[in-house]
């Protein structure tokens, strides 16, 4: 895109030959900002405001290429062969609290390998995980229906209520979302009529036909600090359990697990999972190797974005199972 492109000079905060002024001389002549300013007779302020309107008109681009030392190479192929999944996207070791913008660009990644067009339904599961990387840049789906696969839960906390990362990750990809209102485990009365309910049968027919899913993986729910509230802590299952995907548990084996209530579980079904075409589960930390190793015995996904360290570790424990 050049100037001669972009919207009528009238639309721009500044006249586009400033515009141009500013951005030749600080990205073609490097240029300080202040320098720019005394030449410009404009203050510092100004010129920065001036760059930003140069990039939001097009008269500036700025490409970010992925170098070739971050792709992904014998680890990663490693971790799919031992987990016989299709891909393995690896990004370096997450550092802080914060998952989301470490995680994303292999999300990104994973997404852009899935050939996603205009009517294509992806599902996205409730988790920290998921709902930190849906906040972060993870290209562009312009059509595609972003639809939850499970329901709100009664925690407050953002990440468990589905609508809302299915919300954010719509916005941010230009797609369009489908809200599914109901709680992930409803009471025996509720449960029947929403399956008659037509906005929640809409979405849970989405479920068949999905094309992608963006499935976070939990680990042993009787060692998580925060704990579904509608999943029993004295359910003698649950002593077995290693993880979950979609609020579905199972075993070290992938074997699923039912605890009292579960029957009702308003969610993504595994044999569901494990017919779509491209499902991403994302995943770091040595407390999820168990889990990711059994979720990948039971199917329940073909791809994974995790980190090194944590690759490291499902190679070093397949090879100990």
């Amino acid at each position: 895109m050049n100037a001669a492109d972009v919207a009528p000079e009238t639309q721009a905060r500044f006249p586009h030959e400033l515009m141009y002024a500013a951005a030749q001389q600080y990205y073609m002549e490097d240029a300080t900002q202040g320098d720019i300013a005394k030449r410009l007779g404009v203050s510092r302020a100004t010129v920065s405001r001036l760059l930003n309107e140069a990039r939001r008109h097009g008269i500036v681009e700025i490409k970010v290429h992925r170098p070739a030392t971050l792709d992904d190479g014998p680890l990663a192929a490693d971790v799919a062969r031992a987990l016989d999944l299709e891909r393995v996207h690896l990004v370096p070791k997450v550092n802080g609290p914060a998952l989301g913008p470490w995680l994303a660009p292999g999300v990104a990644r994973a997404l852009a390998t899935v050939g996603l067009e205009s009517g294509d339904v992806v599902l996205v599961s409730s988790g920290t995980t998921v709902y930190e990387c849906a906040r972060e840049g993870l290209g562009r789906f312009p059509g595609v229906t972003i639809a939850p696969a499970v329901g709100g839960q009664e925690e407050p906390q953002p990440w468990f209520q589905t609508n809302e990362t299915t919300r954010i990750l719509a916005e941010r990809v230009g797609g369009v979302p489908a809200y599914l209102y109901a709680p992930a485990l409803p009471g025996p009365e509720l449960f029947y009529s929403l399956q008659h309910e037509p906005s929640v049968r809409r979405v849970m027919d989405l479920w068949a036909h999905a094309k992608c899913a963006v499935v976070g993986v939990g680990s042993a729910p009787l060692m998580r600090q925060m704990m579904p509230a509608f999943m029993p802590r004295d359910a003698d299952s649950l002593r077995h359990a290693v993880g979950d995907v979609c609020m579905r548990v199972y075993d070290r084996d992938g074997a699923p697990i039912t605890y009292p209530g579960s029957e009702r579980l308003v969610a993504t079904r595994l044999e569901e999972l494990r017919r779509i075409p491209a499902t991403i589960a994302v995943a770091v930390g040595a407390e999820k190797v168990l889990s990711i190793v059994a979720g990948a015995r039971g199917g329940y996904f073909n791809q994974l974005v995790t980190d090194t360290p944590t690759a490291e570790g499902l190679v070093a424990a397949t090879r100990q199972l």
